[in-house]
């Protein structure tokens, strides 16, 4: 019959674990751990029985023998900390060329990699944004803005937009025959377009959330 000494000295010494380790581990003598190991002392604590089995990585119950499989059973999840909100589940998205957040640069049309987004954020493609006229909503030179597609937004929304083909990143505001694309930097002045300028302005959808890379 196989004892739990018998186990501990099996399961120590496939893992290369002298006595005189797992003793330090679980803070008793060597000559503790013989004893246990040759079935002198044989009605080891419970305490100790967590310990060695902790260090040897093996389950309590496999060296008492109520269980075959030497591997502990899954632990549940550690509590999140108060403060703390757990990870939201995430969803592919493709990451389509830049964006300017200053004048107006060329959109690459092209998929330079897919980029993770909380799957709670509705949302179809993401843009780097590039310069600094969004600042002041909070949007930064590198960010990347997750952007919703549809061909209008309301009054003061940010959006991303193509000129004639080129884009960029505004506020939009609509008003009778005038179309306002509004930076966020007083640094920029606004960029109007009226008449038949504003056949080359085309909404290509609103920004959603995007993440600011920090350093």
């Amino acid at each position: 019959m196989v004892t739990v000494g018998d186990r501990i000295r099996q399961v120590r010494q496939e893992q290369d674990v002298t006595q005189q380790e797992l003793a330090d581990y679980i803070g008793i003598s060597k000559q503790a751990v013989y004893k246990y190991e040759n079935n002198i002392v044989t009605n080891i604590p419970t305490d100790k029985v967590d310990a060695i089995a902790k260090r040897l990585k093996v389950s309590p119950a496999y060296l008492m023998g109520w269980e075959e499989q030497p591997t502990p059973k899954p632990t549940s999840p550690a509590p999140i900390p108060p403060g703390f909100e757990p990870m939201p589940k995430m969803k592919k998205i493709p990451l389509i060329g830049s964006i300017a957040c200053g004048e107006p640069i060329t959109a690459e049309q092209n998929i330079e990699k897919m980029v993770d987004v909380p799957e709670s954020i509705r949302c179809d493609f993401s843009l780097t944004c590039h310069g600094d006229s969004m600042v002041d909503a909070g949007i930064h030179d590198k960010d990347v803005v997750y952007i919703r597609t549809q061909p209008e937004v309301e009054n003061g929304e940010i959006a991303a937009v193509r000129i004639d083909g080129e884009a960029t990143l505004k506020r939009v505001y609509y008003n009778p025959g005038t179309l306002t694309l509004m930076p966020a930097n007083p640094a920029y002045a606004p960029m109007v377009y009226t008449g038949s300028q504003l056949e080359e302005v085309h909404i290509e959808g609103k920004v959603v959330g995007w993440t600011h890379w920090v350093g």
